[in-house]
């Protein structure tokens, strides 16, 4: 009997018929197009990003694993997720090479006031900027010591910076010169010139940079948010870029997204607004297959899953 499975994605006709010789009858449904119908009554996995506002999965009785495109879960119906003791598996570390280099990029576009010069191009003008930083020397503090955060600090490692950063316990991590407890983040961000949030959104989490954490940072501070939007308590941040507590900042993420036309964060020159984009590069459709084909075989020898996701925690 093949297991019945439930895509969102076509990954291609040789990619799909690989998954079809491993002993899976697969589906696929365009995502936003996604709802329920009789014929997904047996189905066993579902592999997607957040078909959730169309399809209950709560009439599909079979499922037994979830395997997101994604490294949050925050689109996740959880309580049906937690009543049906569903196993969820997500992407992380599929995304974390070009998230890595993405931060690297933001802090010296940030440094070395890139858009200002952007806009001297487009105006023609030849005007020198004598008030550029250099990234030599200062500190970058990640909130957040995963698989994102790992490869940026392993990048920035080159340009002879302190790197710091926060975790539950205040673990040691690979290519971090030291790592704070969750409850010690304020000591942590008063050594920072530059803040990196790269940690999981959860309930915990949710506006865990607020208007405190601003307090304890560094006047003139560089922030970076590519996690989720909600991690940051955005109308505190709006009132300290306006009172110059924050030097400058780079968001790939918002509180809203899409955000919205009439939002301030459009109209600061010294904030760097990116469509949740910084996860996207050549290679990110080929990893994430390579993991999702990975656990598909897994899961059809009964081996354990790889990137399992504790939902109680949140990540």
């Amino acid at each position: 009997m093949k297991i019945k499975v439930l895509c969102t994605r076509n990954f291609g006709d040789e990619n799909m018929d690989n998954i079809k010789k491993l002993g899976y009858d697969i589906k696929v449904v365009r995502e936003r197009e996604a709802c329920y119908t009789e014929e997904m009554k047996d189905t066993e996995v579902l592999l997607c990003y957040d078909p959730f506002k169309t399809l209950d999965i709560s009439n599909m009785k079979k499922l037994k694993w979830i395997q997101l495109f994604s490294i949050g879960i925050d689109q996740l119906p959880i309580d049906v997720v937690k009543k049906n003791h569903i196993s969820i598996t997500n992407n992380r570390g599929g995304y974390s090479i070009p998230m890595g280099e993405w931060i690297v990029l933001k802090i010296l576009e940030m440094l070395r006031h890139s858009r200002g010069f952007y806009e001297k191009q487009q105006n023609k003008l030849w005007k020198m900027d004598t008030n550029i930083l250099e990234l030599w020397g200062k500190t970058v503090g990640f909130i957040g010591t995963g698989s994102i955060a790992k490869e940026a600090a392993k990048r920035l490692a080159g340009f002879d910076v302190e790197i710091v950063g926060l975790n539950t316990k205040g673990r040691e991590v690979p290519y971090f010169n030291r790592c704070f407890s969750s409850a010690d983040m304020k000591d942590m961000l008063k050594l920072c010139d530059i803040v990196v949030i790269t940690i999981p959104y959860t309930e915990k989490t949710r506006h865990l940079i607020d208007e405190a954490a601003f307090r304890s940072m560094k006047n003139g501070v560089y922030i970076i948010n590519t996690a989720r939007g909600a991690i940051m308590d955005e109308k505190a941040f709006i009132e300290n870029v306006r009172n110059k507590k924050i030097a400058a900042a780079a968001l790939d993420v918002v509180e809203e997204e899409p955000l919205d036309e009439n939002s301030p964060l459009w109209e600061f020159k010294n904030v760097i607004i990116t469509p949740h984009n910084s996860w996207i590069s050549e290679r990110a459709d080929i990893r994430r297959f390579n993991m999702i084909y990975d656990n598909l075989k897994r899961y059809a020898s009964g081996d354990k899953l790889n990137n399992l996701v504790d939902v109680y925690r949140g990540y």
